[in-house]
């Protein structure tokens, strides 16, 4: 682990600092000077402007390596998110900004646990605060859909939730992070952000998290809707919306102020001469639903089907179909069955299927009311 002064001088040959224009705190012992009615803490109060909550997570964009160069190999979430603030003086231009550690994980290890607590804490400390105008969330990028599309399906009041990442560490030549947090920070803040759900914003682009996924393992420009497109972008941290705010078709919105859990929902990728015993195993494992990444728009094998109608009206578990392609829709017509409710996923990839279909078997969704959900996501 770095220390809190290596890794700020790491994060600020990356940063590129302008000169600080407004009055911050530099004391590393107690680094605050305002703490606000519900315990948030920030290092400057100004009156002009807006007040932000940063949740951290962890991953890329907190990452550390002894290599400049190392854009693999690294340890994901290895600073604290008052490191991150602090490397991005110019977060204090645009926002009073508070940071809130929910955990400091690599995304591949961010759980439903993490999720709820999550979205209860933007809920508690931004939604129901009149003084906050936004949330910004950190986090690592191999699963950030699945958590951009959770928050937008779970805080529905309006406030922007932005959630950010990176695609090289903190300390690598031209970190990404430090740059798209500040972006992330103005978008939060703006005006213009506000009623369009959740969003993701990297590399100058903002997307809906509704439609956006990640399509490149290693590349900054990874982030993008590849039917819908983005929501806007933006150009010397000033971000401009192609066209108003809009509700996505098919999006639904859960409250999750009295879950505890998530039920288990596995996802099988589905592939030449399939096995069904993968299918069996994981009801045998404790999956309360499934969702299959199938063939184009949703096929699977014909031994596999009869597996599914066995588990569908037999051990009452829902499956939803989606695809593999990663993109395009998957039909109702194209599954439908006279001896099984097959649920179709529409335009919603497998992990974002998982998500939905999680939250609708936590608010105790029966096998038509969770089809009833995903049928507004479909054309046909």
């Amino acid at each position: 682990m770095l220390s809190l002064a290596t890794s700020l001088a790491l994060l600020a040959s990356v940063s590129h600092a302008s000169p600080i224009l407004q009055t911050r705190q530099t004391n590393e012992t107690n680094p605050f000077v305002f703490t606000n009615s519900n315990g948030l803490n920030f290092t400057q109060m100004n009156s002009s402007l807006p007040n932000v909550a940063i949740f951290a997570t962890g991953g890329t964009i907190a990452g550390s390596s002894d290599s400049s160069t190392a854009t693999a190999g690294y340890t994901a979430g290895a600073l604290g998110i008052m490191t991150l603030i602090s490397a991005v003086p110019e977060l204090l231009n645009v926002s009073n900004v508070a940071g809130i550690q929910i955990s400091n994980v690599g995304s591949e290890d961010v759980t439903s646990t993490i999720l709820l607590t999550l979205a209860k804490e933007i809920n508690k400390y931004v939604c129901q605060d009149d003084s906050m105008a936004g949330a910004v969330v950190t986090h690592g990028t191999d699963v950030l859909e699945e958590t951009a599309f959770f928050l937008d399906a779970t805080v529905n009041c309006g406030k922007p939730v932005v959630v950010v990442g990176a695609m090289r560490p903190a300390t690598a030549i031209s970190a990404d992070g430090p740059f798209n947090l500040l972006e992330a920070v103005t978008v939060a803040v703006s005006p213009e952000a506000k009623d369009r759900g959740a969003m993701v914003v990297m590399n100058d682009r903002i997307t809906s998290a509704y439609y956006v996924t990640k399509t490149n393992a290693n590349t900054m420009d990874t982030f993008r809707a590849p039917e819908q497109g983005h929501l806007g972008a933006l150009l010397s941290n000033t971000p401009y919306f192609y066209y108003p705010p809009v509700k996505p078709t098919g999006k639904s919105e859960y409250a999750v102020d009295n879950v505890t859990s998530i039920p288990r929902v596995d996802i099988l990728f589905a592939y030449e001469d399939m096995h069904s015993d993968t299918l069996y195993n994981a009801v045998k494992s404790g999956a309360k639903g499934v969702v299959i990444a199938g063939a184009g728009a949703g096929g699977v094998s014909t031994p596999f089907n009869a597996a599914m109608e066995d588990v569908i009206s037999n051990h009452c578990i829902p499956i939803v179909q989606s695809t593999r392609a990663m993109s395009g829709e998957v039909p109702s017509t194209g599954i439908s069955s006279d001896t099984a409710l097959h649920i179709a996923s529409g335009y919603l990839n497998p992990m974002k299927s998982r998500i939905l279909l999680g939250l609708l078997l936590a608010h105790g969704k029966n096998m038509t009311e969770i089809a009833e959900a995903f049928a507004p996501s479909t054309v046909a």
